[in-house]
């Protein structure tokens, strides 16, 4: 009797293990793709559901002036100035703006690159991460601030209660991160996780266009 319930257990335990190497591999491949997927069936809600708008209304492609909207600072309110805020205050300066969520796995995965990236570039260029958790189903504001606070993130980090940023930046993926030139125009836009090779390659490329149009002909 003991034996057939330690064949039971082994058996149990065996099953839980499998089970946990799923989770994993969800997390790691197909959860990405997941994530993916359900952004854009919420944006895609969001067009929708804004009246006057198209889905192919607001800047993400190069060149086009982004579009204001006001946030607010979780975190390093002293590093920007204040804790509420808009878009439009940050110009003058290369901005990154990073959408993300608090439980969306690629973006926990790039943050540690995104703070290493702060520390180098501040100085040069404004990172902002902001959470959508709320509009995309990935979180709530709670979870982004214990996102941040798990990974020991300083960088400027905030949400926005205004839906249509989804729209505006087109984020049909997550995270998206604008690259946005001093001026507010848009360098180049990043959907899906980044680390710091693409972030310094990317913004080293907006610093260098930015000096060459600084110098007089």
């Amino acid at each position: 009797m003991a034996k057939h319930s330690t064949g039971r257990r082994a058996a149990a335990a065996k099953k839980s293990a499998g089970n946990r190497r799923r989770n994993r591999m969800w997390l790691g491949g197909a959860g990405a793709a997941a994530v993916a997927v359900l952004v854009a069936v919420v944006a895609v809600s969001i067009y929708s559901g804004d009246s006057g708008s198209s889905a192919s209304s607001g800047g993400n492609r190069a060149d086009d002036v982004v579009e204001n909207f006001s946030f607010t600072l979780f975190q390093d309110e002293k590093d920007l100035g204040s804790e509420k805020m808009e878009i439009a205050q940050l110009l003058g300066k290369p901005i990154v703006l990073n959408f993300w969520a608090g439980q969306c796995p690629p973006c926990r995965a790039e943050m540690p690159d995104l703070q290493r990236f702060y520390d180098g570039f501040k100085d040069d260029v404004t990172l902002l991460g902001i959470d959508v958790g709320q509009f995309t189903g990935l979180g709530t504001r709670r979870d982004a601030q214990n996102l941040l606070k798990e990974l020991g993130i300083t960088y400027p980090a905030g949400y926005t209660g205004d839906a249509s940023v989804v729209r505006k930046y087109k984020v049909l993926g997550m995270p998206t991160t604008v690259f946005i030139n001093a001026d507010g125009t848009v360098f180049e836009t990043w959907s899906g996780g980044l680390n710091l090779k693409i972030l310094e390659r990317l913004s080293n490329a907006m610093l260098k266009q930015a000096e060459k149009q600084q110098v007089p002909s």
